[in-house]
C-alpha cells in the first residue's frame, strides 16, 4: 500500500478503520496510475476487500466511479449498477458526512443521470477546497477526456498542479496528466517539458 495519510485521502467515514484506509488506497494508486497490482488482487480484488471492510459507505462511492468511468455501463443497462446507486444513495442519507463526501455522492448521481458537465462541476467545487483530492481530480480529468473538454480538462489540473509537491506520492502521475491536458490543446513545447521532466517511481 502507499502511504494513506501523505496521501491526503483518508475519508470521514474511514477514519476509524485503517484497513478500510489502505485498501480505498490501494484501488485509488492503481487507479491513478493506470496499473493493476496482482500482488494486492488488482483493483477488483481490492474493491472486493474494501467493501467487506468498509460496507457502510466509501467504498460504495470508488466503486460505483470506477464503473460509471468505464463507461461500459449504465444505470439504465445494469440493474446491478443501479441498484448499486441505489444503495449508495440511500448509505450517504443514513450518515454524517463531510461536505467533501456529498459533493462526491452528487458527483456519481449526475454521472449516472447522463449530466456529465454537471458532475465536472462537483468534482472541481471538491478540488477548490481540497486541490489533493486525487480521486476527484482523476474522475474529472477523464470525464472531460470523454466530453471533448480538453480546456477544461487542461485548467483542471492545472489549478491543482501548485499543490502537488514533489515529495507526495503520485504527483509525478498529476504532472503526467498536466502534460496531456498541455498537449491536448496544443502547448507542445510545455508538453513537453514537463514530461521529461516526470520522474514515475
Amino acid at each position: 500500500y502507499q502511504n494513506t495519510i501523505s496521501l491526503k485521502i483518508c475519508w470521514h467515514s474511514l477514519e476509524s478503520d485503517n484497513e478500510a484506509c489502505k485498501l480505498f488506497d490501494a484501488v485509488l494508486t492503481q487507479y491513478a496510475t493506470w496499473a493493476n497490482d496482482e500482488s494486492l488482487g488488482g483493483i477488483e480484488g481490492c474493491l472486493s476487500k474494501l467493501k467487506a471492510a468498509d460496507p457502510n459507505f466509501m467504498g460504495h462511492v470508488i466503486a460505483n466511479g470506477l464503473e460509471l468511468i468505464g463507461t461500459g455501463s449504465s444505470v439504465r443497462l445494469n440493474k446491478e449498477l443501479d441498484g448499486a446507486m441505489r444503495t449508495m444513495m440511500t448509505l450517504s442519507k443514513a450518515q454524517p458526512l463531510t461536505e467533501r463526501e456529498k459533493l462526491h455522492v452528487a458527483a456519481l448521481d449526475m454521472f449516472a443521470r447522463g449530466q456529465l458537465p454537471k458532475a465536472c462541476d462537483l468534482w472541481e467545487q471538491i478540488l477548490q477546497n481540497h486541490p489533493t483530492d486525487l480521486l476527484a481530480l482523476k474522475f474529472s480529468q477523464d470525464t472531460y477526456f470523454y466530453l471533448g473538454h480538453h480546456i477544461q480538462m487542461r485548467d483542471s489540473v492545472a489549478r491543482v498542479y501548485p499543490f502537488w509537491t514533489p515529495d507526495m506520492p503520485l504527483s509525478s502521475y498529476v504532472k503526467g496528466y498536466y502534460s496531456f491536458g498541455l498537449m491536448e490543446t496544443n502547448f507542445f513545447d510545455r508538453a513537453e517539458e514537463l514530461a521529461r521532466e516526470v520522474n514515475f517511481p
